[in-house]
C-alpha cells in the first residue's frame, strides 16, 4: 500500500506540473480575481519578510544589547572594585595621618603642600561608593563607570603624596633623633667628669658609663633605637644627679651638725670664763675688805702702884721683824689666809 500511494503522488505531480506549464485558458470575468489573489500573495510576503526582518533586528539589536549591558556590568565592578581597594578603612586612615602632619614636622615642606592640593581635588578624604547593580541600564553603569574611574585616579594622587608626606617626617625624626641622642651623650660625658667624688653612691657613674657606651654604638636608620638609648642615657643622669643631691645633702647636715658642736663648745668656754672671772672679782673684793682692818687692839690701863692717876695710852709697838711697821701691813694684802697672791686672784679651796 505504501508503495501505490507514492505512485499515485508522483503521479499527481506530474499532471500539476503539465498543468503549470500549459498556457493559461483565459475565461471571460474573471481577470480580476486572478489578479487580485497575486497581489494579495505579493502583499503577504512582503508582510511577511518585514515582520521576519523586523524581528530577526530586534533579535539582533537584543543581543547587541545584552553584551553591552554585561560588559559594562563588568567594567563598573572592576572599576567599583580597584576604587574600593584604593580607599579601604587602612588607606584612609593613612592617609588622614598624613594630611594631619605639618610643615615642620617633615624634612621636605612641599610634600605637605603636595598633600594638601591632592586631598581638595578629591573632595576630602570621604570614602565613595559606587554601586553596580545588573538591574541598572548600561547608561548608568557606563556612568558609574566613568566616576569610579575619576575617583580612583584622585586617590591615587593622594596615596601618593601621602606617601611622600610620611617618608619625609620619618626622615625628619631621624634625623632628629640622631642629633638628640649625640646632645645627651656629650651632657653624659660631662657630667660624669663632674660628678667624680660627689656622689652618694659610685655605682650610678659606673651605669652612666656603661649607657654612654652602648649609645655610641647604635646605627641604622631605625629613629626608634636612637630613641630609646637617649632614654637610657636620660635615666643614668638623672640617677647619678639624685645621688649627687643626696651626697650634698647628707654634707650639708653633717656640716650644719658640726657647726652645732662647735658653737655649743665655744658657748661653754664662754660660761666657764665668765664663771671664773665672777668668782676671781668676789675674791677680790672679800681680800680687799679684811687687809684694811686695823691689826692692832688698843692697850688697857697700866696702873702705878700708888695712886690712880690716869695716863695717855700707849702708842702701838713697832711690829716685830722685817724692819717694816704697822702701816706697811695695814696697806699689804693679807695672802696668808685666803690664798690670794700679790695681785689679787685668789682661788678657792
Amino acid at each position: 500500500m505504501g508503495d501505490k500511494d507514492q505512485e499515485s503522488e508522483v503521479e499527481e505531480a506530474d499532471e500539476e506540473a503539465k498543468v503549470d506549464k500549459a498556457p493559461p485558458t483565459v475565461v471571460p470575468g474573471d481577470e480580476d480575481t486572478t489578479s487580485g489573489r497575486r497581489h494579495r500573495k505579493w502583499l503577504v510576503a512582503v508582510i511577511v519578510a518585514v515582520v521576519v526582518v523586523v524581528v530577526a533586528g530586534l533579535a539582533g539589536w537584543r543581543v547587541v544589547e545584552n553584551r553591552r549591558h554585561g560588559s559594562a556590568l563588568e567594567s563598573c565592578n572592576r572599576a567599583a572594585k580597584s576604587l574600593q581597594e584604593r580607599t579601604s578603612f587602612a588607606k584612609m586612615a593613612r592617609y588622614r595621618e598624613a594630611s594631619g602632619v605639618k610643615a615642620d614636622e617633615v624634612k621636605d615642606a612641599k610634600t605637605v603642600t603636595n598633600m594638601s592640593s591632592s586631598v581638595k581635588a578629591a573632595g576630602g578624604l570621604k570614602p565613595s561608593l559606587i554601586q553596580c547593580n545588573a538591574s541598572m541600564s548600561t547608561g548608568e553603569l557606563n556612568t558609574a563607570v566613568s566616576k569610579a574611574k575619576k575617583l580612583d585616579s584622585e586617590y591615587e594622587a593622594v596615596s601618593k603624596a601621602a606617601k611622600a608626606v610620611l617618608a619625609s617626617r620619618d626622615a625628619k625624626t631621624l634625623d632628629d633623633a640622631k642629633a638628640a641622642l649625640n646632645t645627651k651623650k656629650d651632657e653624659a660625658s660631662k657630667l660624669l667628669g663632674d660628678s667624680d667624688g660627689k656622689v652618694a653612691d659610685n655605682a650610678t657613674r659606673d651605669n652612666l658609663q656603661t649607657a654612654i657606651n652602648q649609645a655610641g654604638q647604635i646605627k641604622g636608620d631605625e629613629a626608634k633605637a636612637y630613641q630609646d638609648a637617649a632614654g637610657s642615657l636620660q635615666t643614668a643622669i638623672d640617677r647619678v644627679n639624685e645621688s649627687m643631691q643626696a651626697k650634698s645633702q647628707a654634707d650639708q647636715q653633717a656640716a650644719a651638725q658640726a657647726a652645732q658642736e662647735q658653737a655649743a663648745q665655744h658657748r661653754a668656754q664662754r660660761q666657764g670664763a665668765t664663771q671664773r672671772r665672777q668668782v676671781s672679782s668676789s675674791n677680790r673684793q672679800r681680800g680687799s675688805t679684811q687687809t684694811r682692818r686695823p691689826s692692832y687692839r688698843p692697850s688697857g690701863n697700866r696702873g702705878g702702884g700708888g695712886g690712880g692717876s690716869s695716863q695717855a695710852p700707849a702708842t702701838p709697838s713697832a711690829p716685830q721683824g722685817g724692819g717694816s711697821n704697822w702701816r706697811d701691813r695695814l696697806n699689804r694684802p693679807d695672802t696668808s689666809m685666803h690664798g690670794c697672791n700679790s695681785d689679787g686672784l685668789c682661788v678657792l679651796g
